[in-house]
């Protein structure tokens, strides 16, 4: 066969297949319709004949042949074929139902000596029967099998001998078996792939679904701690150059340029966030705007913004820090962030801040401390959702991080993270 001949297949293969399935919706739909053409088909190509010729014993068989069965009336062809076609009507309901009855007929039949060609609904009904019947009824209804075919085989040994018969009979008695069979295990193949495919269908849409919430929580606390943090230093440099601008010019116009830095980085910072979330229809962009992640190396910078504002911020660290992951210090980063920007909302200005970061083989504890008094919107024994947010990124790192008054007035946080690998979640 050539490339042409099975290209040219295709649409008729396609064809088929569409036919196919209207077929199967249809017989969902009227089950009978499928049932009666059987019935009727059995009965134009097996029971008209001998209706028309007599039987099986009609004169075109060998004399020995005619004379081996009994010839019936019509009136008791037409009642045995009525026996074994029209149990066919519920071989798909009731299988097991409609064997037996088929095979009580087609043993009478034989009893009487008479062969029909109407006797091929035996082999319909077990092949039925093993599509849809229960699979612990086919020992007996093999017995029940064999000893009709015996009893045939018996009946015509005086023209075929009982082997050859035997053979004849259970080989096209065992061909339906296995084709009822093998049916029933293709649909149950089928079957279980259409299972699977809806359910990894639903796993994907899962997916989807907690990827795409997972990545709204990540955005929004980016989000957070860069206006969060941004706008609460710029309002302070907003109130402090007012309050300078007439005491001492020279600080107001500093004042006014750190509000021009602060607001420019808050906006570079947000461009990078929402870049990840542009949808380009022309594929990524030539000049990508992206710029890295702050770390523990830009909290100095950080420190200096709100030293700025009005606040005294003695920072320090311990430990190896230089050569901890980009996720951890990015994670350090935001917390500090948090907690300083809590300082700015609630602290009075001139408070002096104590920041800590500590390296201690595989933790790392991160301390912000404020002396002066603090006061705060929030109503008691709740959290904002700075104080989550913290908690959401040290728990990343199997983390964990406390806040609360600090002795002797002002307020307290204190974060720790595990740096043990494998000890966090996704990160």
């Amino acid at each position: 066969m050539t490339t042409d001949d099975i290209s040219g297949m295709g649409p008729l293969v396609a064809r088929l297949s569409r036919g196919g399935q209207r077929l199967r919706h249809a017989d969902r739909t009227h089950p009978w319709v499928l049932d009666t053409a059987v019935v009727v088909l059995v009965f134009l190509m097996f029971c008209l004949p001998d209706l028309i010729h007599g039987g099986a014993d009609d004169g075109d068989s060998p004399r020995r042949f005619r004379l081996a069965f009994t010839h019936l009336p019509v009136a008791g062809m037409l009642a045995l074929q009525a026996g074994l076609v029209l149990p066919l009507l519920w071989r798909r309901r009731r299988p097991a139902a409609a064997f037996a009855a088929i095979t009580a007929v087609f043993v009478l039949q034989w009893s009487l000596g008479a062969a029909l060609r109407a006797d091929v609904a035996l082999f319909v009904a077990l092949y039925s029967l093993a599509l849809h019947g229960r699979l612990r009824q086919l020992p007996w209804v093999c017995a029940a099998m064999a000893g009709a075919m015996v009893l045939v085989a018996v009946r015509v040994s005086s023209v075929v001998s009982v082997g050859d018969s035997l053979f004849f009979l259970l080989s096209t008695a065992t061909a339906a078996l296995a084709l009822g069979l093998m049916v029933r295990i293709r649909r149950a193949q089928l079957a279980g792939l259409r299972d699977r495919a809806a359910r990894l269908e639903i796993e994907r849409d899962q997916r989807s679904r907690l990827a795409t919430a997972t990545e709204r929580t990540r955005v929004a606390r980016e989000m957070h701690d860069i206006v969060g943090h941004n706008l609460s230093v710029i309002i302070t440099l907003a109130d402090a150059g007012a309050y300078a601008t007439d005491v001492a010019p020279a600080r107001g116009k500093e004042a006014l340029e750190l509000i021009g830095d602060t607001g420019r980085q808050a906006l570079g910072e947000l461009r990078r966030v929402l870049g990840v979330l542009r949808e380009t229809a022309d594929g990524p962009p030539d000049r990508p705007e992206l710029s890295p992640q702050p770390g523990i190396a830009d909290l100095e910078a950080l420190c200096a913004k709100v030293r700025a504002a009005g606040m005294e911020v003695v920072y320090r660290t311990s430990g190896d820090v230089d050569t901890l992951d980009s996720g951890v210090q990015l994670t350090v980063y935001r917390i500090v962030q948090e907690a300083l920007t809590n300082v700015l909302k609630h602290a009075d200005s001139g408070t002096r801040v104590h920041l800590a970061i500590l390296v201690e083989d595989s933790r790392l504890t991160i301390r912000v401390l404020d002396t002066g008094p603090a006061t705060s919107s929030e109503p008691p024994n709740e959290e904002g959702h700075g104080l989550v947010g913290m908690r959401e990124r040290a728990a990343l790192y199997g983390g964990t991080v406390s806040a609360g008054p600090a002795g002797g007035g002002g307020w307290s946080v204190e974060a720790v993270l595990d740096l043990t690998p494998g000890s966090g979640g996704d990160r």
